[in-house]
């Protein structure tokens, strides 16, 4: 009988504890999103208890997006992270990049709504290849969607290929918890309440399980850090918050 595990020679790439061979991998997170969309951003205040709007709020903050800039932000399709930089600096250049093509349909939903109508650019691509030129933006953001890509460092490179000199990159990412009294809770959270509240609210318990499962196969701060200098993004740092639940990860284009 055929096995549905990939072969030894086979490369491969986890989707939550599971490895499936890398071509695979990207149409199954594909389906997560498409599942989830439509609630994406009232389970992402559910499953946050609200705090994620602490953390964007922060990303935004050390971004400083200034009139005039180009800036560009991958696996945004929402447009949650997008609305906050054009809040904070409504001269700027926004495009919103993501492989999703239903989360950029909510996300042009939620720009109609709010009457942003001007100023934001809606465009589906890949992480690892994206279809911009050489040099183009003066920041990059990536909010909770590096840990989804197949291959974190072909994103990493392409971050970096489509900085202007002199231009920063920003991830902000569920990380690992430092504080041991915290993990333990954590744990307990991230798998029994957040399949269930996907399960009720979201009505697609399975998407969430993955997407728990994701976030403890995503590289813990000091390995993405290397792995940030290792594609050539300088001056990298990362700063831990609520207790290293997320950090924000940065490099400099120089």
């Amino acid at each position: 009988m055929a096995s549905d595990r990939p072969s030894d020679s086979e490369p491969t790439a986890s989707f939550g504890y599971r490895d499936v061979p890398r071509g695979e991998k990207e149409p199954l997170v594909r389906q997560v999103f498409d599942s989830v969309a439509p609630r994406y951003d009232l389970m992402n205040d559910l499953m946050s208890l609200g705090v994620h709007r602490l953390w964007k709020a922060e990303l935004v903050r050390l971004v400083a997006p200034r009139a005039g800039q180009a800036l560009l932000d991958v696996a945004g399709g929402t447009g949650d992270v997008a609305f906050r930089l054009q809040d904070r600096a409504p001269k700027a250049k926004l495009t919103v990049c993501d492989i999703n093509e239903k989360m950029l349909s909510a996300g042009r939903d939620r720009a109609i709504d709010d009457g942003r109508l001007h100023g934001l650019d809606w465009v589906v691509g890949n992480a690892e290849k994206l279809p911009f030129a050489s040099s183009r933006f003066d920041a990059y953001t990536i909010a909770f969607g590096l840990r989804n890509v197949t291959d974190i460092d072909a994103a990493l490179a392409e971050a970096r290929r489509v900085l202007k000199p002199g231009g920063r990159f920003f991830c902000l990412e569920f990380s690992q918890v430092v504080l041991p009294w915290l993990k333990d809770i954590y744990d307990r959270y991230s798998f029994s309440v957040l399949p269930f509240l996907g399960g009720i609210v979201a009505n697609d318990r399975e998407s969430y399980r993955y997407l728990a499962e994701s976030i403890r196969k995503f590289p813990p701060q000091e390995e993405l850090l290397a792995r940030l200098e290792a594609a050539g993004l300088e001056q990298a740092r990362y700063r831990n918050m609520t207790g290293g639940v997320v950090a924000i990860h940065s490099g400099w284009r120089l």
